[in-house]
């Protein structure tokens, strides 16, 4: 039988991964939760980790590596960043111990951009970057990360030269739930209308300036000519990741492609949105990446 070598934990704002890990990377025992960082401070960070350890049969000397919201300042322990540029090995050597606990428990910095005409910050994704590039990437890289915040990265090697944040998935579920396009997309089904998604998608991205006008047409069109509500939410889904693509691609792009972490239906619209400008992509799910970098910031710190 496999023996268990460390646990990864991905504590995010409002949902909470754990792995059990042997040394060969095997994933031995897993726990999910919805008691992200939002929900994990009422009954305590060391409480909510202790339970899933036991429900995993995790060892008392087992050490504990976190990465994501629980190193946030509003978190268990605050992990600070690491600034741009930000070579990914850094991140490994700024781990945090969290004090008073019986087991080596450590939480992973995240990255912050010190610029006052672009400030950002990323926690979480940088282990994610770590997973998706390793230590000894060569060469430069674009790295597209949908989610509630995308975020595109430009390194340099396996070093972050700079990033940026956009709010799409938040602006999407805003506009679609709190605007007057909630009507158009009522009672959508899970039929995906491709071809509105593309359009969608290639208007945005030829005329950015007229990001509002592209979303008002998706009730005028509606009401003007029909369509479903499937393909009224596609409009919008494409409208705003057209928009994300626009300067996400602005700068040009690397020989190599684009690196997308992203899975499921994220992972599906955003291949299909970079098919429309012609953009190779190399595709690793979002949680594979995750864990991945998990595993070598493990054996950097304890060497297992």
């Amino acid at each position: 039988m496999n023996q268990a070598a460390y646990v990864a934990v991905d504590w995010g704002t409002s949902s909470f991964r754990l792995w059990l890990i042997d040394r060969a990377g095997n994933v031995l025992g897993e726990r999910r939760s919805a008691e992200g960082m939002m929900a994990a401070g009422k009954p305590g960070f060391a409480n909510v980790l202790q339970s899933h350890l036991e429900a995993v049969g995790a060892a008392q000397e087992l050490p504990v590596l976190i990465c994501g919201m629980a190193g946030a300042r509003q978190g268990w322990v605050e992990a600070g960043y690491v600034d741009t540029p930000a070579p990914l090995a850094s991140i490994l050597r700024q781990a945090v111990k969290v004090p008073d606990q019986d087991r080596d428990i450590r939480i992973l910095p995240g990255i912050a951009q010190r610029d006052r005409n672009a400030p950002d910050v990323m926690r979480g994704e940088e282990t994610q970057l770590l997973g998706a590039l390793g230590l000894e990437a060569k060469g430069d890289a674009i790295v597209c990360m949908p989610g509630t915040h995308s975020k595109w990265v430009t390194a340099g090697g396996a070093t972050v030269e700079r990033f940026a944040t956009f709010m799409t998935g938040e602006l999407f579920d805003v506009v679609s739930r709190e605007t007057i396009l909630s009507h158009a997309v009522n009672g959508a089904d899970e039929a995906e209308d491709v071809e509105a998604f593309k359009a969608a998608v290639i208007a945005a991205r030829e005329a950015p300036a007229f990001a509002a006008n592209l979303l008002f047409q998706v009730r005028s069109g509606g009401l003007l000519f029909g369509g479903t509500a499937a393909a009224a939410r596609e409009k919008i889904s494409g409208t705003l990741i057209g928009l994300e693509l626009a300067a996400g691609l602005a700068g040009g792009i690397p020989a190599a492609g684009i690196t997308l972490v992203a899975s499921g239906r994220l992972e599906r619209l955003y291949r299909l949105a970079f098919d429309t400008a012609s953009v190779s992509v190399r595709s690793i799910a979002a949680e594979d990446a995750a864990r991945r970098g998990l595993a070598m910031a493990a054996a950097a710190i304890w060497n297992v």
